[in-house]
């Protein structure tokens, strides 16, 4: 239905309609609109616009609408632009005459606007426990292989020795600093602009406190031509959603590789595996691989937004319809995601066997350096000479802890027969005892702190 169509002589033209309707991915966000319109309707009766008689027969046919959206039974029309005007069409028809008053001093400018924060508030809520329980995941597997020592890498080439658990604590902070992020995110997008018309005000003397208190916002927008055309707050929620996903990916990244047969560290679930439609023996992490795929159509939609925003003139402009679906498959994607992950997690099989036989002495090179260090010869000169043990021990063929008591003489005198005890990867994790270290009892510090993070919620 056209709602402002008094000064049109002529038809809108059939292709353009349809280029302009947003009612086909807009409406999602029926409960926001039907919540924003049954505030305004009471602020329209304080402000003695509408008398209490007809607030009340225009919240019961809002009422009811939003029943038949939840019931599966509104009837989309041809000609609903968009969820917008598809309420305000439903509520005539329910209502009658007086569903005209509801849109007195209020634009679609400001009404858009709230509607976007409202829902997006809501789904940040979701999303926000949705990462509580993948953290949780993480913490529960990180806390059962406590015990388990891995190959550490850099440039995915091994470095050092560390725990398992470690290591996958790692991601709780990544998805922790992700939660916290999202709080900065919601308290940004918690202002209502509603009040604010089409961008110079509303002329009716509407309280906008008691309109953003009602609708759960912290505060009301300071500036009616910001209120309608500021997006930062969608331009903030794809920038965290992206960094979420590259999280993600990192996470599905490293899984993959360990996962395959080369390295046999993990075995992926069978229930977020795939097989192959030709080679009977397969089983594929498709649920990782996926997960690290998705991460180009988020970061996507966060560079496509900017880029619409970025040459646009003050006030509102049709081109703000593309923030929607940008935000509504963004939010799609990682509600299907943060769950997987978490069920990824849940299940995955740790073969601490497969990791212990990956240790190679090299790994321990450092602590060689370092026990040279404690027998008095500066760090940079001790890496040197443990770097010339290294190429001693590829020349012989052999391993460090092959390397003869008089070879590791000629490097230097500092080595004694005490040199052999430092091959030990336990010993290795264990003096790395400082806060935010391998070492299991620097371990189980992340670990409550971990599980003191998760009980605040």
């Amino acid at each position: 239905m056209v709602f402002w169509g008094g000064r049109f002589v002529a038809a809108t033209d059939e292709l353009l309609r349809r280029f302009g309707d947003s009612i086909g991915f807009d409406r999602r966000m029926y409960e926001a609109d039907v919540r924003g319109s049954i505030a305004y309707a009471g602020a329209l009766a304080r402000a003695g616009l509408i008398t209490a008689e007809e607030r009340d027969q225009l919240v019961a046919g809002l009422e009811q609408v939003r029943a038949e959206f939840d019931a599966g039974t509104f009837q989309i029309r041809p000609d609903d632009e968009d969820i917008h005007t598809a309420v305000e069409r439903r509520l005539g028809e329910l209502v009658g005459p007086v569903a005209g008053k509801l849109h007195t001093g209020r634009s679609r400018n400001d009404q858009v606007a709230t509607d976007l924060r409202l829902y997006l508030l809501d789904e940040m809520a979701s999303l926000r426990r949705t990462l509580i329980e993948l953290q949780g995941a993480i913490v529960q597997k990180a806390e059962a292989h406590l015990d388990v020592i891995m190959p550490g890498y850099t440039h995915l080439q091994q470095a050092q020795p560390l725990l398992f658990g470690h290591w996958l604590l790692s991601f709780f902070w990544k998805f922790q600093r992700d939660r916290e992020r999202l709080a900065g995110v919601a308290r940004r997008t918690g202002v209502c602009p509603l009040g604010s018309g089409a961008l110079a005000g509303n002329p009716f003397g509407i309280d906008r406190q008691a309109l953003a208190a009602e609708l759960g916002f912290a505060a009301v927008s300071e500036n009616s031509v910001d209120a309608v055309d500021d997006r930062d707050y969608v331009v903030e929620f794809l920038a965290w959603a992206a960094l979420v996903q590259i999280h993600l990916s990192c996470l599905a990244e490293d899984l993959i590789v360990w996962a395959s047969r080369e390295f046999g560290f993990v075995d992926v679930g069978e229930a977020y595996s795939t097989g192959s439609s030709l080679m009977p023996q397969k089983k594929n992490p498709d649920s990782l691989e996926l997960m690290r795929g998705k991460s180009g159509r988020v970061i996507g939609h966060l560079t496509g937004l900017l880029t619409t925003l970025k040459g646009l003139p003050s006030a509102y402009n049709k081109d703000l319809q593309e923030d929607k679906e940008a935000i509504f498959d963004v939010i799609d994607t990682l509600k299907m995601e943060l769950p997987i992950a978490a069920g990824v997690i849940r299940t995955l099989t740790v073969n601490a066997a497969r990791m212990a036989a990956a240790l190679d002495d090299a790994l321990l090179a450092t602590d060689l350096a370092d026990y040279l260090v404690r027998k008095g010869v500066p760090f940079r000169e001790s890496h040197h000479l443990v770097g010339q043990a290294v190429r001693r021990a590829e020349e012989l063929g052999v391993s460090l802890h092959g390397l003869g008591l008089a070879t590791y003489q000629a490097i230097h005198p500092a080595f004694a027969e005490d040199v052999y005890a430092v091959f030990d990867f336990r010993r290795s994790v264990e003096a790395r005892s400082t806060e935010g270290g391998t070492a299991p009892d620097a371990v189980r510090v992340q670990i409550e702190r971990a599980v003191d993070l998760l009980a605040q919620n």
